[in-house]
């Protein structure tokens, strides 16, 4: 067995320095020797052979159960340097069988009916909210960072997205305004502070419910924003804007149509929808599977050639697509690092094996974004073309506006 994965790993390692040592004691260092060298151990044979078998699943199950330790560098380190090297990991690494499987299966995985949703939103969203205070910013902004400034903090470069989407959005005075997938509030709470906009918020996690509620109740403009606990497909009404941040990675390829022609409904005729959500730069896959299990069932990350024709197919416009690259990169390795400067709370707050298991999650979400070509899209669609200007200049224009709002009305935004 030691022989066939030192095999892999030869065919699959060219560019940098791991030193791995089998459960049965064998070592042997793979690349060219080049960057910050890793090491790394098994313990087991049993989870040895798994992780052979299918490294996509098994490697996060045997680092967060301990049977593969980092002797030298970090778990980051290792993925770094595995994803680093293309897309030879799937093509050498994991059979083509596994792979084929796992494609035919996704929409069955992803069949998100609405008690399915809630659960699947439960299992990640509902655990404790002090987790998430361990490493999100002050507004529990859960979703990619605008970086228009490479040197920004994580709190600035939050509230730099916060604008851009506001700006795409072209919200007006006094506008109705549909948030899908609300979080914790503090998108909704920008909106209804910076243009007076009155807010449905709608979740489906009872925490982040009950958490964006108290919020409004705290803020200066609480009055203006509503904050729902029901699924996108229940709620009622016609709103002028329609956004929703990280949301539709949950929506499920099979709801895709559905989706789109529910926002159609709902959006006014001069409406506009903004949509902000991770993506793949190539063809359709598969959820990681490790992923899909530990951290998001049900979840799915597009790929724009799925995400077109069902907007085209629900009778709205395409107005502005923006592709942000290595900005949730960045995200991520800030999450990462303030997540590991307080990762003991994390283990106080559930246990070893889940603080190695969210180290795991936050270190190959964010190689993903380096290496692997995942990305983030920023989608403006409305009904009618002439209900967004002809040229872009005015989202520039709108940012530099909400930057001199006042940095007193941000902050109270952001810290309530």
């Amino acid at each position: 067995m030691d022989a066939i994965l030192f095999g892999a790993l030869d065919r699959l390692i060219k560019t940098g320095s791991l030193q791995l040592t089998t459960a049965r004691g064998n070592t042997k260092v793979f690349g060219d020797g080049s960057g910050p060298p890793v090491t790394a151990r098994f313990a087991c044979k049993a989870a040895q052979r798994r992780v052979l078998a299918d490294p996509e699943l098994r490697l996060g199950e045997a680092y967060a159960d301990g049977q593969l330790s980092i002797e030298n560098g970090s778990i980051a380190d290792l993925l770094d340097l595995l994803l680093s090297q293309g897309d030879a990991l799937q093509r050498r690494f994991t059979s083509r069988l596994l792979s084929g499987t796992r494609l035919a299966l996704r929409r069955i995985h992803q069949h998100n009916l609405r008690k399915r949703s809630r659960r699947n939103v439960a299992h990640h969203y509902d655990l404790d909210g002090r987790l998430y205070d361990l490493f999100l910013d002050r507004d529990r902004q859960y979703s990619c960072a605008y970086f228009e400034d490479p040197h920004l903090t994580l709190d600035e470069a939050q509230m730099a997205k916060k604008r851009h989407i506001a700006a795409k959005l072209l919200v007006e005075p006094g506008a109705s305004v549909l948030d899908i997938g609300c979080g914790w509030g503090g998108l909704a709470l920008f909106l209804a502070e910076t243009y007076g906009a009155e807010v449905t918020g709608i979740t489906l996690s009872e925490e982040q419910h009950g958490y964006a509620r108290q919020r409004a109740s705290a803020a200066p403009h609480g009055d203006r924003v509503n904050f729902q606990l029901c699924d996108y497909r229940e709620i009622e009404g016609r709103f002028d804007r329609i956004v929703s941040v990280g949301m539709f990675e949950h929506v499920g390829v099979n709801h895709f149509r559905e989706f789109f022609r529910k926002c159609h409904d709902l959006l006014t005729d001069d409406g506009v929808l903004l949509l902000h959500s991770i993506g793949r730069c190539d063809r359709p896959g598969f959820t990681n599977p490790w992923i899909a299990k530990y951290i998001f069932p049900g979840g799915y990350i597009p790929s724009l050639s799925e995400v077109l024709p069902a907007v085209e197919s629900s009778g709205l416009v395409v107005t502005d697509i923006e592709i942000l690259r290595l900005h949730y990169a960045e995200t991520l390795r800030h999450w990462r690092e303030r997540f590991l400067a307080r990762r003991d709370e994390a283990v106080d707050l559930y246990d070893e094996r889940f603080a190695r298991l969210w180290e795991f999650y936050l270190a190959v979400s964010e190689m993903a974004f380096r290496h692997q070509g995942m990305m983030v899209f920023q989608m403006q669609i409305a009904k009618r073309q002439t209900s967004v200007p002809l040229r872009r200049d005015y989202i520039g224009a709108e940012e530099a506006r909400l930057r001199n709002f006042g940095s007193e009305a941000e902050d109270r935004a952001s810290a309530v």
